[in-house]
């Protein structure tokens, strides 16, 4: 596994960023959100799952993938041993981390979601997320208004259930990618800066 650590000068955690089923942590979506993160003091560890370092196209079965999350944490404990730990990622990413989780004590503060994949395109559905009540995590999930990826009809019910654990930052108009519509005023920067800054005043609750 390859993995890239980027620390600011005033790093107040650091965050363990898993990347999405059909793109690895050089994405340009990545990128822009480890530079957004960094900017707001987070540090970040992104790493390849197996399957994308090997070039894979189909993502390896679970088991492995939370393998390969609780390797990139333990990674993490030992460059910043000094900074709190937080863990999450886009979309597969995200829900492989929180199966780890759900299944192991990770060592972290907290887990982000950037696009949890509740359930594929066209088949809604909460199976995907039955896991999450197992979670004993502050959970912060950021989800688009057109994410195909999660109804938000479903998603809000069961970030109910888990009560005081989640929290849930509805960004208007964008879709899985965090891509917005010109009609919301704001640019994919400007959303990826609010996240950024969300998950900063987040994660200080637990710091």
């Amino acid at each position: 596994m390859s993995a890239i650590f980027l620390r600011p000068r005033n790093a107040e955690c650091l965050l363990v960023l898993a990347h999405g089923a059909g793109a690895g942590m050089l994405h340009p979506f990545m990128q822009s959100l480890a530079s957004e993160l960094e900017a707001a003091r987070i540090a970040t560890l992104r790493f390849q799952f197996p399957y994308m370092e090997q070039r894979r196209k189909i993502p390896d079965r679970p088991p492995l993938l939370t393998a390969a999350v609780l390797a990139a944490i333990h990674v993490a404990s030992e460059v910043a041993p000094d900074l709190p730990l937080f863990a999450g990622g886009k979309s597969l990413g995200g829900r492989m981390t929180s199966l780890a989780a759900a299944q192991n004590n990770l060592g972290v503060r907290g887990l982000v979601f950037f696009g949890f994949p509740l359930h594929p395109p066209n088949q809604s559905g909460i199976k995907r997320a039955e896991h999450l009540h197992a979670v004993n995590l502050p959970m912060l999930f950021f989800q688009g208004t057109r994410d195909p990826f999660a109804d938000l009809n479903l998603l809000r019910p069961v970030c109910a259930q888990l009560g005081a654990r989640a929290m849930l930052q509805v960004i208007k108009t964008a879709d899985h990618s965090f891509h917005v519509l010109k009609s919301s005023g704001k640019t994919d920067k400007n959303v990826l800066e609010e996240i950024a800054q969300t998950t900063s005043v987040w994660t200080q609750n637990f710091c």
